[in-house]
């Protein structure tokens, strides 16, 4: 509705973002529809990825690099707190990793957008990226998605080095529920207390709170960034008044203090609503026709 306003119309296109082919789609869609774009978001969550230049599979892996890791966790159905050991990963499955989560494929779009003549003058593109508390980094940061954060921030550079100084930024955001987060050890756990104690504070958003603030208060001219470049919107649930009350929490958490400590029905509430249950007055008992739309 908001599109029609101004005379747009959105353009949904199915297929494996990772190709060739759907790029070549993308771009004569963009001309016939669009002319040119102005601003590119990347926000890709994908397990595996073929290289279009060598037809190779990767996969990615989850896991600590090193060393194994212990590390609390979460069964979000049952929630039960427990202990889990994460055994690290290879240097194959890091590269893997890379491969599928790093940067190659931001910069593959872009390059190919450009070589196209579709993109504005002043185009910019944003790559939405998570960097947690040190409470989650022995599974993250310094894991292999560690390393697909940092060839992130690299091909950011060369896309900058060849579009101008502003053309491409990381986005640091805060913890939020996915469908890939949830599948990382540690972090659902982590989520769930953050979200309590930032609902406590007044300092709560979702996945559309935080992108309306990244788009009113980050995106003009004289941002600050951080070392690497990157836009933080992460900084609210990395102030010192969340992360010590987090820290305060972390090691009372077990399966019995979970109700009081932390917000797992919050938690299993977002996660519904990414597949589009747990609406208010919906009746789920229905059997219903999912290709009829109701008036």
């Amino acid at each position: 509705m908001e599109a029609a306003k101004i005379g747009r119309s959105p353009l949904t296109l199915e297929g494996d973002a990772f190709s060739d082919e759907l790029k070549k789609d993308f771009i004569e869609r963009v001309r016939e529809k669009f002319g040119q774009l102005d601003l590119l978001v990347y926000s890709m969550a994908a397990p595996v990825r073929t290289d279009p230049d060598t037809g190779k599979t990767y996969r990615s892996v989850i896991k600590p690099l090193g060393a194994p890791v212990e590390i609390k966790t979460l069964d979000t159905e049952t929630g039960e707190v427990f202990q889990t050991t994460l055994e690290p990963a290879n240097e194959e499955q890091t590269a893997a990793t890379v491969a599928v989560m790093g940067g190659d494929d931001w910069k593959r779009w872009i390059d190919q957008l450009a070589d196209a003549g579709v993109l504005a003058p002043g185009f910019r593109t944003l790559n939405y990226t998570y960097i947690g508390s040190e409470l989650t980094w022995p599974i993250y940061w310094n894991g292999t998605l560690g390393r697909a954060k940092v060839d992130l921030d690299s091909k950011a550079e060369a896309i900058r080095g060849r579009l101008g100084p502003d053309a491409a930024r990381v986005v640091a955001l805060k913890a939020v529920v996915t469908q890939a987060s949830s599948a990382i050890p540690v972090v659902p756990l982590y989520g769930t207390v953050l979200f309590k104690v930032m609902k406590q504070l007044g300092l709560h958003e979702g996945c559309i709170e935080q992108i309306d603030r990244l788009f009113r208060t980050r995106l003009g001219k004289d941002v600050a960034l951080d070392d690497a470049q990157r836009i933080r919107v992460d900084d609210w649930e990395l102030s010192p008044e969340v992360q010590t009350e987090v820290s305060r929490r972390w090691p009372l958490l077990t399966t019995e203090t979970l109700g009081e400590l932390a917000d797992l029905g919050e938690y299993k509430s977002q996660f519904l609503r990414l597949f589009g249950f747990g609406i208010d007055g919906v009746d789920y008992t229905q059997d219903v026709d999912p290709r009829v739309v109701p008036d």
